[in-house]
C-alpha cells in the first residue's frame, strides 16, 4: 500500500497524540511518586517531632522524676513512635537501609527500657546512656529528613530531565523527519515548477523520477507527464496543420512554379505535334528532351511540396543547411518575387551538417518568410548567412529589412498565441512553432530587432559529430 502524504500527515498527528498521552501518563505517575514521597517526609517529620518531644519529657524526667502528667504525656508520645516505627519500616529501611533501621529500633527498644515508668528519680547511671540514646534517635531521624529530601529532589531533577529530553528528542525526530521529507517534496516540486514553466516555451518534456513514491506527488507528475505527452502530440498536429496552412498562403507561388514547365510542355508538344513531318531527328529529341526537363521540374516541385506536408515520424539525420534553404526556397521562390523581395544567402559549401528533420526545419524557414514579408508589404531584402561557431554549433542568421518588433514585444515573441496582427490576420503560433522546433533540436533560437530598422532571427543548432546516428523523435 503506497503511503501517501495524508497518510504519513495522519500517522503523524497519531504518533504526536500518543507520544502526548505517554507523557502526559509519564508525568502523572511521577507526579503520584512524588506525592507519596513528599507524604513519607511529612512522617518522617512526625516521627522526628515525636522523638523530640519524647526528649523534652525526658529531659523533665531526670530533673523532677516522674510525675503523673509528665509520665501520660511520655507514654503517649513513646507508643505514637513505636507506632511510627513499625508503620514506616519499609520507607525508613528504603532511605536508611535495613541495617541502620534495626539498629534504630534496638536503640529505641533499649530507650524505652531504660527511661521507664516508675516513679522515682531516673538512676544516675542510666541518665548517661538514655541521653546518648536519644541523641541517636535525633540525629538517625534528622538523617532520614536530609535523605528524603536528597530523594525528593532528585526525583524532581529525573523529571524534568526526562521531560527536557523526551519532548526534546521528539521534536528532533519530527524536525529531522520534517526536513527530509520537505526537502524531499520540495525538490520533486522544483521539478514540477520548472517543467511547467517550460511548457509556454515548446519544451513538453516528462518529468523523470529517480525512485517514484507513489503519493500525490506521484500522482501529480504522472498527470503532469500524460499532459506534456498530450500537449506534444498536440503539437506536432498544429505543426501539420501550420504546413497546410502555409501551403495555403504560398498557394499562388507553387501554382505558379507547376503552371510554367506545364505550360512549356503543352507549347513544346503543340509544335512537335503540328511539324512532326518537317521536323529533322536531332530537332525532334531536343524537344523530347524539353518535355522531359519540364516534367521533371514540375515534378520535382510536387515532390517538395509533398515531402514537406507529409506527417510522417519525425526522423533526424544528417543534413546540410544548404539543403534545408534550397527546400525552401522551392516553396516560396514565386511568392518572394510577387512580393519583391531580394533574398541574398550566404551558406558556405564547407559548414558542417547539422543532425535534424528536414520538413520540420523547412516550417522553421516558412514561418520567419511568412513573417518577413508581412513586416514588408512593399518588399525588402531578406539576408540568410551561415557560419560555423568556435563552440561547435552552426548559426543561422535570417534578416529582413522590415518594420521590426517594438522593444516591449521582444520578451513576447515566442509566446503561443501572442500577436501583433489585427484579429483574423494572425495566429500567433508561428514564431512558438519555430521555438519549439528548434528546442527539439537542441538548439537555441533569439531575436534582435530595432523598430522600424528590420528583425534578425538568431539560430544555433549543434554541428552534427561523426560518432551520431539518426534517430526518431
Amino acid at each position: 500500500m503506497p503511503v501517501t502524504i495524508r497518510t504519513k500527515i495522519i500517522l503523524g498527528f497519531i504518533a504526536s497524540l500518543i507520544f502526548v498521552c505517554v507523557l502526559s501518563m509519564a508525568f502523572g505517575l511521577n507526579i503520584m511518586a512524588l506525592k507519596n514521597k513528599m507524604v513519607v517526609l511529612d512522617q518522617f517529620h512526625g516521627l522526628l517531632d515525636n522523638i523530640l518531644e519524647i526528649r523534652r519529657y525526658e529531659k523533665n524526667t531526670i530533673l523532677y522524676g516522674y510525675q503523673d502528667k509528665i509520665v501520660v504525656e511520655l507514654q503517649d508520645y513513646l507508643h505514637r513512635t513505636q507506632s511510627d516505627i513499625t508503620n514506616l519500616s519499609d520507607s525508613i529501611g528504603m532511605v536508611a537501609g535495613l541495617d541502620r533501621y534495626n539498629g534504630f529500633k534496638q536503640k529505641f527498644k533499649a530507650y524505652k527500657s531504660l527511661i521507664g515508668t516508675g516513679t522515682d528519680k531516673l538512676d544516675t547511671a542510666n541518665v548517661a546512656q538514655i541521653r546518648s540514646f536519644g541523641s541517636d534517635m535525633v540525629a538517625f531521624c534528622e538523617g532520614l529528613l536530609v535523605k528524603k529530601r536528597e530523594r525528593i529532589n532528585r526525583s524532581l531533577e529525573n523529571m524534568v530531565t526526562f521531560s527536557i529530553f523526551s519532548v526534546g528528542g521528539f521534536i528532533f525526530c519530527v524536525a529531522v523527519l520534517f526536513f527530509f521529507e520537505a526537502k524531499s517534496l520540495l525538490k520533486r516540486l522544483k521539478q514540477v515548477t520548472l517543467a511547467t514553466k517550460s511548457i509556454p516555451k515548446g519544451q513538453f518534456k516528462t518529468i523523470m523520477e529517480d525512485a517514484p513514491k507513489h503519493d500525490e506527488i506521484s500522482q501529480l507528475i504522472a498527470g503532469f507527464n500524460q499532459m506534456v505527452r498530450e500537449l506534444d502530440e498536440k503539437q506536432e498536429q498544429l505543426v501539420q496543420s501550420r504546413k497546410l496552412a502555409s501551403i495555403g498562403t504560398f498557394t499562388s507561388g507553387i501554382a505558379h512554379e507547376i503552371n510554367n514547365p506545364l505550360n512549356n510542355i503543352s507549347l513544346t508538344a503543340d509544335s512537335l505535334l503540328e511539324g512532326f513531318d518537317d521536323l529533322s531527328g536531332t530537332e525532334t529529341r531536343e524537344m523530347i528532351h524539353d518535355i522531359i526537363t519540364q516534367t521533371t521540374r514540375a515534378s520535382s516541385v510536387v515532390k517538395n511540396l509533398l515531402d514537406f506536408s507529409r506527417s510522417d515520424r519525425t526522423v533526424m539525420s544528417r543534413i546540410l543547411v544548404s539543403d534545408v534553404i534550397s527546400a525552401t526556397l522551392g516553396l516560396v521562390r514565386n511568392q518572394l518575387m510577387v512580393n519583391k523581395i531580394r533574398l541574398t544567402t550566404e551558406i558556405p559549401d564547407t559548414l558542417p551538417a547539422i543532425r535534424g528533420n528536414l520538413q520540420n526545419l523547412e516550417q522553421v524557414f516558412i514561418n520567419l518568410f511568412s513573417n518577413a514579408m508581412a513586416a514588408m508589404p512593399d518588399g525588402g531584402d531578406i539576408l540568410i548567412a551561415a557560419d560555423a561557431q568556435e563552440d561547435g554549433r552552426i548559426r543561422i542568421r535570417f534578416k529582413d529589412s522590415g518594420q521590426g518588433i517594438a522593444p516591449e514585444n521582444l520578451a513576447q515573441i515566442f509566446d503561443p498565441f501572442f500577436t501583433t496582427k489585427s484579429v483574423g490576420q494572425g495566429t500567433g503560433l508561428g514564431l512558438s512553432i519555430v521555438y519549439g522546433i528548434i528546442k527539439k533540436h537542441n538548439g537555441h533560437v533569439a531575436v534582435e530587432s530595432d523598430e522600424g530598422q528590420g528583425t534578425c532571427f538568431i539560430i544555433l543548432l549543434p554541428a552534427m559529430t561523426d560518432d551520431q546516428e539518426d534517430v526518431s523523435i
